[in-house]
């Protein structure tokens, strides 16, 4: 990885690739660029050789300048703002090319006072992580690997309400683009086919009878076009299940106001339509016959609804009706 693009992209970066993607297809001098992104005609030659390194297909005309073959899907913040006005993720918008965790840099910035909605967005992780602590495989620029800064005023039994309800924004942003209705299994898997297309990882820092912040972290499989072997039989992408590629950045955008505008749903009327609207697009939410695994035990049972708070009850085999807050689920 460059050294200029180890971080959080430079808002310089930023603005050039803006740039390149508001002109496509027109020659734009050096002089030109440097001059409206406040660097050096060197500086745009590195910068431009490292966005090809990344997938960007920048063209050099010599003695005239650069011009962009075809705008990149590339989830940079410019970009991005424009899009997201008018709801509170447009105000902060961290980007990397490269980064460990989006959840991992999502939960330092709520520590250090960041606002609600700030929203940390990721072209590839290196240590991208599902629940109980699964590797997340995130391809380079080819799926949504994103976490929004969350400062909900519920109390800290109420937080897998948010898990529930970024599944849901995911599952009507794909239909929404795709046509496509994915499945949705309790708590944080979005499944296309039976094959898992998307995942939520939601942590939290919270008292407790107080949550300070959350991190709903999202990841999507967008356009990957296969999988690694241990995981080409259980997971599946958008590009897979329809044969084409998809702009990620139309995603992201659409997903993100499916989540404002069920977070302000639950926020101002509370859980009822979240849950009601959840059951109605799950499979798993009832009579689902269903294997979990927990912490402590292993068993079978089927599904029997969800509480307030989202967390769902299932009836073992023994007639036991267990309230699950976290386990492992999968069809029996």
């Amino acid at each position: 990885m460059p050294r200029e693009l180890a971080g959080a992209t430079d808002r310089r970066i930023d603005a050039l690739l803006a740039l390149l993607a508001e002109n496509p297809m027109i020659v734009i001098s050096g002089a030109r660029i440097a001059r409206e992104i406040g660097v050096t005609r060197s500086t745009v030659w590195r910068w431009v050789e490292a966005l090809r390194g990344l997938g960007v297909k920048v063209r050099a005309h010599k003695g005239a300048g650069y011009r962009i073959e075809r705008v990149p899907d590339v989830l940079v913040p410019k970009l991005l703002r424009r899009r997201l006005r008018g709801t509170p993720f447009a105000r902060r918008i961290l980007h990397y090319f490269c980064v460990g965790s989006t959840n991992d840099v999502a939960m330092q910035l709520g520590h250090a006072g960041e606002p609600h909605g700030t929203l940390v967005v990721a072209e590839e992780q290196t240590a991208g992580r599902g629940r109980v602590g699964r590797k997340w495989h995130s391809e380079k620029t080819s799926g949504i690997y994103m976490t929004v800064l969350l400062r909900p005023a519920i109390p800290p039994a109420q937080a897998p309400l948010l898990t529930l309800l970024a599944g849901l924004a995911v599952r009507e942003a794909v239909a929404e683009q795709t046509g496509l209705a994915p499945d949705l299994r309790w708590p944080n898997d979005v499944l296309l086919d039976g094959k898992k297309l998307g995942g939520i990882l939601t942590e939290m820092n919270a008292e407790p009878d107080r949550t300070h912040f959350v991190a709903v972290g999202i990841g999507i499989n967008v356009n990957q076009a296969k999988f690694p072997e241990d995981l080409a039989a259980t997971a599946t992408s958008l590009r897979i299940a329809t044969n084409q590629q998809h702009s990620r950045l139309e995603l992201l955008v659409r997903l993100l106001g499916w989540l404002d505008r069920y977070y302000n749903q639950c926020m101002a009327g509370g859980s009822a339509p979240i849950l009601e609207r959840f059951a109605a697009v799950s499979s798993y939410a009832h009579g689902k016959r269903v294997r979990i695994a927990t912490a402590a035990e292993s068993f079978t049972g089927t599904t029997a609804g969800l509480e307030p708070t989202g967390v769902l009850r299932v009836k073992r085999d023994d007639g036991r009706v267990e309230l699950l807050l976290a386990g492992d689920v999968r069809e029996a």
